[in-house]
């Protein structure tokens, strides 16, 4: 029998918003793993369960200690915020596979932020739709930028993940000079912050206020489409319904077949 590894989504961080495939897969688990702030978000509902953490940036020792701990022949959990394989750790995890061809991996997905934070603005990636990180950690900034310049002049909604931190305090606001190039300044904009946890908000903007918003690393960031607006105080991207479309049938394809909506 293979070892055992699930990578779980937990989803923005509040219970209720984690999918019960992720629920399920921790309660199996014999140890939960993950970063130190996901671990106590996590410690309340699983008080007699094997816990170990990580602080940031040893996300490689965090792996590791998967792979030993599932060596021992432990039912393993590997919990990363939002969905695993929407910058979290579940490409990693896979990577570091091949070294332990008897551990088998297992990627539970998760609520990522883009999905989360929508739902609190409204409906801003109603259409086709990027996301894009800020942190330059990992990814030099230039590719960054290319990146922004293909969304804007493709006029795709834009999630923008890690607007902010503590030592890229201006990123944003050089995000939005670069998407200013190509959008006008008053194209509908929001922002969340918080999804799921204290402090939890959501407010609209035009791009042109985006500029100079001050935002954490909690925060993810919505730029709408041409045909974006803000209706009712929500951040609202149209799908193109129209009187002119009546009594037509929309279909939206997915990996199950086609859903009549």
């Amino acid at each position: 029998m293979k070892n055992k590894i699930y990578i779980v989504g937990m989803g923005p961080g509040r219970e209720e918003m984690m999918t019960g495939e992720a629920a399920a897969a921790l309660e199996r688990a014999d140890i939960i793993v993950g970063y130190t702030v996901y671990i106590d978000l996590l410690r309340k509902r699983f008080p007699d369960k094997e816990l170990a953490s990580t602080p940031m940036r040893r996300e490689e020792e965090r792996c590791r200690l998967c792979f030993a701990e599932a060596e021992k022949g432990k039912r393993v959990a590997l919990v990363c915020s939002g969905d695993a394989g929407v910058y979290g750790l579940a490409s990693l995890m896979y990577e570091m596979g091949k070294e332990y061809p008897q551990t088998e991996l297992t990627v539970v997905p998760g609520v990522t932020a883009a999905c989360s934070g929508a739902a609190l603005l409204g409906a801003p990636l109603n259409h086709d739709f990027c996301v894009i990180s800020l942190s330059d950690l990992l990814t030099p900034w230039e590719t960054i930028e290319k990146r922004l310049e293909a969304a804007a002049k493709g006029d795709f909604a834009i999630a923008l993940y890690n607007p902010s931190s503590h030592k890229r305090k201006d990123h944003l606001k050089r995000a939005c000079d670069i998407l200013l190039r190509y959008l006008e300044k008053e194209r509908a904009c929001g922002y969340v912050e918080s999804v799921g946890r204290e402090g939890e908000r959501a407010e609209t903007c035009t791009l042109g206020e985006l500029r100079d918003m001050q935002v954490n690393m909690f925060t993810t960031v919505f730029i709408g489409n041409a045909g974006s607006e803000i209706i009712g105080g929500k951040l609202i991207t149209k799908r193109g319904y129209g009187a002119e479309n009546e009594g037509d049938i929309a279909v939206c394809g997915n990996d199950r077949g086609a859903q009549i909506i």
